[in-house]
């Protein structure tokens, strides 16, 4: 249940959360399968029934709580048809072609897309559907949402879901006040690092020159004078593994999304002993442990980066 990716996002006015209210809110946008008609669909299922979990109840929780934490983990699962761009580009190409012979006409991009979405909806009811499941959590003491999501468009899927259940979600992508550009090529520049965080063997240096090479460094030191020499050359770090303490590693990009996230087996372990065999127990005793760590550890990253950048309502 660990997430392996995290973008984070400010609450930028307090949200207050009931859990009988939010199960209410969350269960107004359920997780249903796609109309013959549609494309994909939103919704929430529960934490608990996940492809790793399946709790034995007959109504699941739609969120999970930790009182000791202050946070909540939610699942949003989605539902989506899928047409080969292959097959829609051949029958588009048929049609197209009977048109032009059997009219002696030129058929112009804009009746074309309109033969495209009219070939997409005759196709959708034969589409094959897979679906995928993003989790989050709601840190209410921090008043953080971090979303395990590889790319900003999936993350904001789910929280524009969640918006509708509730009616408003004041959020806005953690941000700090320096370029993280500037401040991840300054560490390989200097080597050195901030306290609690370690600079491991990984990291991606980028051209700002109109070519935009790239180069990407793997199982190297990263205070070697080589890597050095590629920042000489007009190169900065877009991207970097770093390890924070004795506790988890990862790597972060230039947009402050995180990825490759990997918690201690030492950390982990001790988590499920605690927790006993009960897999809910030890689902719950691994959402305690990410919550607490990555709160240390985002407050730790975030001040090594120069410091949030809050909105002016905070």
């Amino acid at each position: 249940m660990l997430f392996r990716n995290m973008i984070a996002y400010r609450l930028t006015q307090p949200l207050a959360l009931e859990q009988s209210a939010l199960e209410e809110a969350l269960a107004t946008k359920l997780a249903r399968k796609c109309e013959s008609q549609e494309l994909s669909t939103f919704g929430f299922v529960s934490p608990y029934a996940t492809k790793e979990l399946v709790r034995n109840e007959q109504s699941p929780a739609l969120s999970m709580w930790s009182d000791s934490s202050k946070a909540v983990l939610i699942a949003c699962r989605q539902e989506e048809k899928n047409i080969p761009g292959s097959v829609i580009r051949e029958e588009v190409g048929d049609r197209v072609k009977a048109i032009e012979t059997e009219q002696l006409r030129k058929v112009y991009k804009k009746e074309r897309d309109s033969i495209k979405d009219q070939v997409t909806l005759e196709f959708l009811p034969r589409a094959f559907s897979r679906s995928s499941i993003t989790m989050a959590y709601i840190d209410l003491d921090q008043q953080i949402i971090v979303v395990d999501a590889s790319s900003h468009k999936k993350a904001e899927n789910l929280l524009s879901t969640l918006r509708e259940a509730l009616g408003t979600l004041p959020v806005r992508p953690l941000s700090v006040k320096m370029a993280p550009t500037a401040t991840l090529t300054d560490w390989v520049k200097t080597s050195e690092i901030p306290a609690g965080l370690f600079m491991l063997d990984t990291c991606t240096l980028t051209d700002i020159g109109d070519d935009g090479g790239s180069v990407i460094c793997k199982t190297q030191d990263l205070t070697t004078d080589e890597v050095k020499a590629l920042i000489g050359t007009g190169k900065i770090v877009t991207k970097m593994a770093i390890a924070f303490e004795d506790k988890m590693s990862f790597v972060i990009d230039d947009k402050l999304a995180i990825s490759k996230v990997r918690f201690e087996d030492l950390l982990v372990d001790n988590s499920s002993k605690e927790a006993g065999d009960d897999m809910n127990a030890q689902l719950e005793a691994s959402f305690i442990l990410m919550v607490e760590t990555n709160r240390l550890m985002l407050a730790t990253l975030i001040e090594a980066l120069g410091g949030e950048e809050l909105p002016q309502a905070l």
